[in-house]
């Protein structure tokens, strides 16, 4: 197998023989008309080339197309290079896979072996973060048995304030920890995610959770829309958008997904009261909690925000055509599975 270098250097060889070839054959027709002349005379070499006029232009042109030929081949290697690097950029692969030149190999390895490093880097971090949180709700769980014994002891102001700033503090570590974990697999090459499978599974639990109130949750979501995410990250998104939904609708709850130039837009739809237009803005309001602003909302519009933006991707709120609010989740996605 050729070199990358000896490739190119062949190619360029047999266009300049071929480019030689094409000069010569236009020289002899200059010189047609001098018969007589030393060199160019009757039995000159250019003269034979006139006489030879196509099959000289032929040779040449089998030259030239060798030289492309071998350029190309040479040069398809940093094109196949350039083209797996965009499907680990895209999340389709998660490494560089193939053959290449001798020159680009080494390269290759190296790229390899960054993104291993940066996978068990991810890896450690994540499992860092949840050993923290194991560590954080330990105690939370014994100060809440504190409270329940200070309730069953008559104080029971005291108990739901603890109560109160418990649910607050867990609050707190589910954000915190959600946001970690995407920051630190929001960058991970090959994070691919069936939307379908989320939204059918996240339906399937808030069903069971508003059983009492027959709730119907429609699914249109295409089996092809995958979103280039980690699965954990989309239910984290889509099912805070849907518990919210279903807290605020009166009988239905619509999600679907339609693929966009920038990605895959996915749509939550209730039938309920909606929400003001300046509550909108508040909510998605960088900076601002939430739960500060509408009561009932919690942090779940806060954590959709800043995941969304780790994956690039983005949140909106707008009035439903069902009468309610609509929650668009836009993300980087591919309408092929």
């Amino acid at each position: 197998m050729l070199s990358l270098r000896a490739r190119v250097r062949l190619g360029a060889a047999l266009w300049t023989v071929g480019l030689v070839i094409v000069s010569f054959t236009l020289i002899s027709l200059i010189f047609r008309h001098m018969p007589e002349m030393p060199v160019f005379g009757r039995n000159g070499d250019i003269h034979f080339v006139w006489n030879h006029t196509w099959l000289a232009l032929a040779v040449s042109l089998v030259f030239m197309a060798g030289g492309v030929f071998q350029i190309r081949r040479g040069l398809s290697g940093i094109t196949q290079l350039r083209q797996k690097l965009s499907a680990v950029h895209e999340g389709r692969d998660a490494r560089l896979e193939g053959r290449y030149a001798a020159e680009v190999q080494p390269l290759v390895d190296d790229l390899n072996a960054l993104l291993d490093h940066h996978d068990d880097a991810v890896r450690r971090a994540v499992a860092k973060a949840g050993d923290l949180a194991h560590g954080l709700k330990t105690p939370l769980a014994v100060m809440a048995r504190e409270a329940e014994r200070a309730e069953a002891a008559g104080q029971a102001e005291i108990a739901a304030s603890i109560h109160a700033q418990i649910e607050r503090m867990r609050r707190q570590v589910d954000y915190h920890m959600a946001h970690a974990r995407a920051a630190a697999s929001g960058a991970t090459p090959g994070a691919r995610s069936v939307v379908a499978d989320s939204a059918n599974g996240l339906a399937r639990t808030l069903l069971r959770l508003h059983a009492d109130r027959a709730l119907v949750i429609d699914v249109s979501v295409a089996a092809s829309h995958v979103a280039h995410v980690q699965r954990e990250d989309l239910d984290e998104m889509l099912g805070n958008l849907l518990d919210n939904a279903c807290k605020w609708a009166r009988a239905r709850v619509v999600v679907s997904s339609v693929l966009t130039a920038t990605g895959i837009a996915m749509t939550v739809d209730d039938d309920g009261d909606g929400l003001p237009v300046a509550m909108r803005t508040a909510v998605l309001q960088r900076g601002v909690r939430a739960d500060e602003k509408t009561p009932g909302f919690g942090l779940g519009l806060a954590i959709v925000r800043d995941l969304a933006e780790v994956y690039r991707g983005s949140i909106a709120l707008d009035a439903s055509p069902m009468g309610g609010l609509r929650a668009t989740l836009t993300l980087p996605g591919t309408g092929a599975g």
